[in-house]
């Protein structure tokens, strides 16, 4: 983490968390995305395209490509932006600026030195927190927190809860922002399931985290199934889960994620047309602030850049 990367020539901000596991990074990198497309910038999100077997690099084609080529994050965000894949992240800023990208958006590596960083903006959950705060295996954190915590820009925590509040007290100890955020349900999402009870699976890196957001969206949660964080879901697995929903006379519901990876360029296979795509946003309490912490962190890199 201490050594110097790979000047990009171009501001890079890098969406990471401290810890393995999900924390809300994807729909960070959305929620920044349409923050830097207010400011006339055209993101390029960089992904490592953990899952996927294309090394890349490669530009991600949802018509062409499946979660087992590029990865399931990657193939869900590139439904609304440019999306580069490359194990070799050098070479992936290459592939980026050639696809006119003015600003690089790392989804992770936060802990890989090799792409210099302007601004590390860190995702955290408000509910689950640090673990016992141990290095893995030990525990959750993939590096010492100290040296996280020095080179983090600033914070956003998700969700209400209290489990953050030290690390969040500890980032603005150093002077550097604290941004609190929220999943919000897409209107569309919850109207579809209204008055439908539902099974609802997620393999994802907190699955109760999506089954909160659907009771907390008002929607009737009678069945739970948790998976492994990218679990690749086979034809067999599906047609049980939806052969149970049916049983009960439920209505088998994940997240936009967990479909990414069923899905072909055509959309759902016939065998998982039954699944009902619920689809969330990240909200900042107080967007006028990160608009200006974005559009501070571009002045200062391009300063940077230009005085160098």
């Amino acid at each position: 983490m201490q050594r110097e990367g790979f000047d990009a020539g171009i501001p890079v901000f890098c969406v990471g968390n401290y810890h393995v596991g999900g924390a809300g990074k994807t729909p960070t990198v959305l929620a920044l995305a349409k923050v830097l497309r207010d400011l006339d910038e055209t993101p390029v999100v960089l992904s490592r395209g953990y899952g996927g077997k294309l090394r890349g690099p490669i530009k991600v084609d949802p018509a062409r490509h499946v979660a087992a080529d590029v990865g399931d994050e990657p193939l869900m965000l590139a439904r609304w932006l440019a999306v580069v894949v490359a194990r070799d992240r050098i070479a992936g800023v290459a592939l980026a600026r050639s696809q006119g990208a003015s600003v690089i958006l790392m989804d992770d590596g936060f802990q890989n030195p090799a792409i210099a960083k302007d601004a590390a903006l860190i995702v955290i959950d408000g509910d689950r927190g640090l673990g016992n705060g141990c290095v893995f295996p030990a525990g959750p954190l993939r590096a010492p927190l100290p040296p996280q915590l020095a080179r983090t820009d600033a914070l956003i925590v998700i969700g209400d809860g209290t489990a953050a509040r030290t690390v969040a007290a500890a980032i603005a100890a150093l002077g550097r922002p604290v941004l609190s955020a929220h999943l919000k349900a897409d209107a569309a999402s919850v109207v579809s399931l209204g008055g439908k009870r539902v099974l609802a699976f997620a393999g994802i890196g907190d699955p109760a985290r999506f089954f909160r957001t659907l009771r907390a969206s008002g929607i009737e949660v009678v069945a739970e199934r948790a998976f492994a964080d990218h679990h690749p879901f086979s034809k067999g697995e599906i047609e049980t889960l939806i052969a149970e929903a049916k049983r009960d006379a439920l209505t088998a519901v994940t997240t936009e994620k967990d479909v990414a990876r069923l899905s072909s360029g055509e959309g759902l296979p016939s065998w998982a047309r039954d699944i009902v795509p619920f689809a969330v946003t990240l909200v900042f309490e107080d967007a006028a602030q990160l608009r200006k912490l974005v559009a501070g962190y571009l002045f200062k890199a391009r300063q940077r850049k230009f005085s160098a």
